[in-house]
């Protein structure tokens, strides 16, 4: 017997359903590096992490706001028409979606970005510092390391 088939696909109603929800409520790292790049007007990128890890390295153009500071900070600093954009560490951390759940509490529209910064960084886009801006390399297991997008 399949292990993939030992418990039946959702019927094509539901799968619709189902995934085109998903996109609903997240996005990719290379969307969110699209947007930051192009200026996409009404996105604001939030990385609900700490302090320490804000200083570790954070997303070139994201805001820091941890996940505890939202319910009273967000509002003075996030406009109540943007689309917010979470992220914490990786996939391995649900932080990112601690974070989606606090802003869709006060009313905004959000995604979580899935990867969260590991993929990011990985990815090879632009981390900051306190050193300033750097790019690491692809990572091949990733992203594609010509630098062209997977085109997906």
């Amino acid at each position: 017997m399949s292990a993939v088939t030992s418990v039946a696909p959702a019927p094509n109603a539901a799968a619709l359903a189902h995934f085109a929800a998903r996109l609903t409520f997240e996005t990719d790292v290379s969307d969110v590096a699209a947007d930051l790049e192009s200026d996409a007007p009404g996105v604001v990128v939030i990385d609900s992490r700490s302090g320490e890890s804000w200083n570790q390295g954070h997303i070139h153009g994201a805001l820091h706001l941890p996940t505890a500071e939202i319910a009273t900070r967000a509002r003075t600093l996030i406009p109540d028409d943007a689309t917010v954009v979470t992220y914490c560490w990786g996939p391995g951390c649900n932080g990112a979606t601690r974070a989606a759940l606090e802003f869709a509490k006060l009313g905004y529209r959000v995604k979580e970005m899935i990867g969260g910064f590991e993929y990011w960084s990985r990815e090879g886009f632009p981390v900051e510092t306190a050193d300033g801006v750097v790019r690491n390399p692809m990572d091949a297991l990733t992203a594609p390391v010509s630098g062209i997008a997977c085109a997906c």
